[in-house]
């Protein structure tokens, strides 16, 4: 490598410094959290609109997962020490704006927070009666240890646990320790379909609903990167293309659940960040029957 390559590279590095550069000028290597395990698609619909960000904003990129799996405290805290990861998504809060850099266009339009329960099969029955929170909180559920939904479900008055990790959620339940578990509605039919056999299911006739912002973060002071994944997200929303990596995605398992035909039971989010753009309508998802 030349001297005037090299320096090109040093000051482009410089310029992105939570971001790899790859050894062409023109191509970055950009890290993201790795699949927790075969079987767990909740990192697909993310990376692809992370793929779909860097492709409209005009970057050349190779996604790179991490070496490890992380749960969403160690991730937030490898991506803030600039580590292991350039870039990672989760649902915000507060305190995860202080932590991170948050690029504030929810990827999901907002899905995150349309919950559907997961059930044993057996239990289907007792939960036909429920029309009110105060009835759903005489059952337990549980949520990951480090989600945010967990203090959501709590101050909310429902008796949730905490689980320490993905898939325990699941024995969980199984084995009778929990009620229920409240998966958002993009994630709980591969799940459960996933686990056929298991004698769990979808719960046909509730729907949970809490404003929630699912983003892309970055390392803090990483602008370059921040610019690069707004500037592409608008270009994804203004041209369509990423409403149409939404439907693709989402669009058949949202039918089968039938989310507009559902009890809809609102919850407060008393850790909605205050910036949080609900202003702009187009960005979120609505059932059909939403006002």
């Amino acid at each position: 490598m030349d001297r005037r390559l090299a320096l090109v590279l040093l000051a482009l590095a410089t310029a992105l410094p939570s971001a790899a550069y790859a050894t062409s000028a023109s191509r970055w290597i950009v890290r993201h959290p790795a699949m927790h395990a075969v079987g767990d698609h909740r990192a697909e619909y993310p990376v692809a609109v992370l793929r779909l960000a860097l492709e409209r904003a005009g970057v050349a990129a190779d996604l790179v997962p991490s070496t490890v799996a992380m749960e969403q405290e160690r991730a937030i805290r490898a991506l803030s020490q600039g580590q292991l990861i350039d870039v990672m998504w989760t649902v915000s809060t507060p305190e995860r704006e202080r932590r991170l850099q948050p690029v504030r266009i929810p990827i999901d339009r907002g899905l995150i927070g349309w919950r559907v329960l997961a059930v044993r099969r057996d239990d289907l029955a007792h939960f036909r009666r429920i029309r009110e929170i105060g009835e759903l909180a005489t059952m337990v559920g549980a949520q990951g240890h480090d989600w945010p939904d967990l203090a959501i479900l709590q101050a909310n008055g429902l008796r949730t646990v905490a689980s320490p990790s993905y898939e325990s959620l699941f024995e969980l339940l199984r084995r009778g320790r929990i009620d229920y578990v409240a998966r958002g509605a993009g994630e709980i039919v591969p799940e459960l379909d996933a686990r056929d056999g298991r004698g769990l299911a979808v719960e046909p006739l509730l729907l949970l609903h809490y404003p929630a912002a699912q983003y892309f973060f970055v390392r803090p002071g990483n602008d370059a990167l921040a610019s690069m994944l707004e500037r592409g997200l608008r270009r994804a929303l203004a041209d369509g293309s990423l409403d149409a990596l939404f439907e693709r995605t989402y669009g058949p398992d949202l039918e089968r659940l039938d989310l507009a035909g559902r009890h809809r039971l609102r919850l407060a989010n008393p850790q909605l960040p205050p910036g949080t753009p609900l202003s702009h309508p187009g960005w979120w998802y609505r059932p059909e029957s939403e006002p």
